[in-house]
């Protein structure tokens, strides 16, 4: 069914990466169905080597970009020169016209940078002086933050976050992966892990597997299901009741869309042409987590959305 083996994918980011096996899950997911992925943990967990990995694995053209307060749009988007041998502007592209985009410390930005950003993270398009500019059709969008510093940094808009198809937290290595990672850093000469990495498949391959996803059948159950979940998020007293007012915005339409997108897109890579309950069950934190505003009574309950979401399977019956 496949037009390449997810598994050799997987297999291949695994000589890189030690460890974090649904992160893994996650990017080639976010790569078929063409979501956007933020990833959030501490400095030096293969936040940016996975990601060139994935680049790497996939032939894809890629670039980072540093995110800073002083960056900014046309350093994204690029800008108009004018040339005077030909008495007219000429539009200089700029980094964001690549395939795979590793935004690092995305939340390191001001607004007028999101907000550039978020156009083509919404419409893989960019305006610039006026005209509009077509984004490759493979455009994804890998962001990481830090949670340890808020010093010089910008809390994301609730739109730009709703535009992540995923919202991955990684952790650290157990000790047994600790010690893999050494030995294996060991083995390389330049240090860097990815630089081992093959091409495996190309954006043509990942674009034909993308078109396969309408061809997914989903029982009405299972809509059903996607939706009852997201729209708990919104009116939680009928659920967890003993929760009640600690969201003070649940996840909009958007997020059952994602939900049932990444769902489509698993069953598709372990070779079936219908959606099962496990699949939105596995997926659901990761896709909805982002999408919960929670009220300061959350917040100073320490209750996460992480943990409100992964309440709402428990008692929400799956088809």
């Amino acid at each position: 069914m496949t037009a390449f083996s997810s598994q050799q994918l997987k297999q291949q980011l695994q000589q890189v990466i030690v460890g974090q096996e649904d992160l893994l899950d996650r990017l080639i997911i976010a790569l078929v169905c063409g979501g956007h992925v933020l990833l959030e943990g501490p400095p030096g967990l293969a936040k940016t080597t996975a990601v060139h990995a994935l680049a790497g694995s996939v032939h894809a053209s890629f670039q980072r970009i540093q995110f800073t307060p002083d960056l900014m749009p046309g350093d994204l988007t690029g800008s108009e020169i004018f040339e005077p041998a030909k008495g007219e502007f000429r539009f200089i592209p700029g980094p964001l016209f690549h395939e795979i985009i590793l935004a690092d410390e995305i939340n390191r930005a001001p607004p007028k940078v999101q907000s550039a950003l978020l156009e083509a993270m919404a419409e893989h398009q960019i305006t610039v002086a006026g005209e509009t500019h077509i984004l490759p059709k493979l455009f994804m969008v890998l962001a990481t933050q830090n949670p340890l510093e808020n010093a010089g940094t910008y809390s994301l808009p609730e739109a730009q976050l709703d535009r992540f198809l995923f919202h991955l937290i990684m952790q650290y290595p157990t000790h047994d992966e600790e010690i893999e990672i050494l030995r294996r850093t060991r083995l390389v000469d330049d240090g860097r892990l990815d630089s081992a990495v093959e091409h495996i498949t190309d954006p043509d391959k990942i674009l034909a597997l993308r078109a396969q996803l309408t061809s997914v059948h989903v029982e009405p159950a299972i809509e059903k299901y996607i939706v009852d979940l997201v729209a708990a998020t919104r009116n939680l007293k009928q659920v967890i009741p003993e929760w009640d007012g600690m969201v003070k915005a649940g996840a909009s339409p958007r997020g059952a869309i994602s939900l049932l997108r990444a769902a489509s897109t698993r069953a598709l890579l372990k070779q079936r042409d219908y959606v099962i309950p496990e699949d939105v069950v596995e997926l659901a934190v990761d896709v909805l987590r982002h999408r919960l505003l929670l009220d300061f009574s959350a917040q100073a309950e320490g209750i996460s959305g992480e943990q409100i979401i992964t309440e709402l399977l428990k008692r929400i019956p799956a088809p």
